[in-house]
């Protein structure tokens, strides 16, 4: 297997599954792709519901990689702020 966040090789016994839409249980239809154990070990295993979701409308065709971070760091940041001005009511 080749660890799709630093490119090492490792054994599929040493590897770690990884599913994009977060829900390796479902496991019907699906390819799977892997991490060595120390990139898993660095990822957040955090839901991730509504992520595809938010990069799909920030996502445009040339954009810099500079200038997505920065339209996603602004859309996760609003999101932030909607979600704590709806839990201070």
């Amino acid at each position: 297997m080749v660890c799709i966040a630093c490119g090492d090789s490792v054994l599929r016994e040493d590897a770690r599954e990884y599913d994009k839409e977060g829900d390796r249980w479902n496991r019907r239809d699906k390819e799977f792709e892997y991490l060595c154990t120390d990139c898993d070990d660095e990822i957040c295993h955090q839901p991730r519901d509504g992520l595809e979701s938010l990069i799909l409308s920030i996502e445009s065709d040339g954009l810099t990689r500079e200038e997505f971070l920065g339209r996603y760091a602004d859309a996760v940041a609003a999101g932030e702020s909607t979600r704590r001005s709806e839990r201070d009511r």
